[in-house]
């Protein structure tokens, strides 16, 4: 199989945490190919960059100079496409995040190629890629093969494969690709920072989140008191988010957060729709609280239980004071 191209993700001139993460799986299979680990960084200013992702492993970066840092999913596109034209990689590695799913896609049916997202494990079975994801509602890990495809393109979960410890020295190369003639590219007019916050979602072990179900924004203190005394980080569902109960870094879900690194999600008052599912429904262990035993949260629940959440949290408090 040829090589791998690692496409890196920066914010607002900031490389993400997931870029360096691919860089990691990449290297996890590195040693089982025959060809050379390349990296695309897209952005301005982007050697500087590019000096920043230079890490252990990588045998060349390229660098697509823009006018701002702001993301277009379409230059990604291209820029993918364009490159990878030239380099003819085996697999291109994408971050599985909001930026990530905008053209992952695209490049594959471009390509023509095997695809997957939302892996969680790399591995070669002789010549061939073996991809993890999970599947039947996190019931099961499924292994995905790509018989007959020359390229793979894949999206990989964010806070699971371990980055490389330490610096590389790369060839940064400018990458000669031509978008002057890409049509129906965005014209941003600002970024706007999220609030600051002093919880990640996507680092949180335990998390304990509430929905719709705890009727009345007064009661946050309380749920929110319980979480600090379980130990757990305090998330919620998109309604509490969208009512302005609580700050986004709170929300757990396709628009919010991913719980990467969870281990034990313990949801109260959540009926369950599939934009929260797509943030927590790989998690090994899913406790489910709500009234409504047809709830959809109940689907990937490991215990579930339709008991009043008011009594549940009820009994938590007298236990755990």
């Amino acid at each position: 199989m040829a090589g791998i191209l690692v496409v890196a993700e920066q914010l607002d001139g900031a490389l993400r945490d997931i870029s360096s993460e691919l860089i990691g799986a990449a290297n996890s299979i590195k040693g089982e190919i025959d060809g050379p680990l390349q990296v695309l960084i897209v952005g301005q200013n982007v050697e500087d960059l590019a000096n920043k992702i230079n890490l252990d492993g990588i045998d060349d970066i390229f660098t697509l100079e823009m006018p701002d840092n702001h993301f277009d999913p379409l230059v990604y596109e291209e820029a993918i496409c364009s490159l990878g034209a030239d380099l003819k990689p085996g697999i291109i590695l994408i971050g599985h995040t909001v930026s990530g799913m905008g053209y992952g896609a695209a490049v594959a049916a471009r390509l023509g190629s095997g695809f997957a997202s939302d892996v969680i494990a790399l591995a070669m079975d002789g010549d061939d890629l073996v991809a993890t994801r999970s599947a039947y509602g996190n019931k099961v890990e499924m292994e995905l093969g790509f018989p007959g495809k020359g390229v793979v393109v894949l999206t990989l979960r964010g806070a699971t494969f371990a980055p490389p410890e330490g610096d590389g020295n790369a060839k940064i190369s400018p990458a000669e690709i031509d978008l002057t003639m890409l049509e129906g590219v965005s014209t941003h007019v600002e970024f706007q920072e999220a609030p600051p916050s002093d919880i990640d979602i996507t680092k949180a072990d335990f998390i304990l989140s509430v929905g719709r179900g705890i009727q009345d924004q007064d009661n946050l203190p309380r749920f929110e008191a319980l979480a600090d005394k379980l130990g757990a980080t305090f998330g919620c569902s998109r309604p509490i988010v969208d009512a302005g109960w609580l700050p986004k870094p709170h929300q757990v879900g396709q628009s919010g957060k991913v719980a990467s690194n969870c281990q034990l999600y313990f949801a109260l008052g959540i009926s369950g729709a599939v934009q929260h599912l797509f943030g927590m429904k790989h998690i090994d262990t899913i406790i489910a609280v709500n009234t409504d035993p047809d709830a959809p949260i109940f689907n990937v629940a490991t215990y579930g239980t339709t008991i009043d959440l008011f009594e549940l949290t009820d009994a938590l408090e007298r236990h755990f004071n």
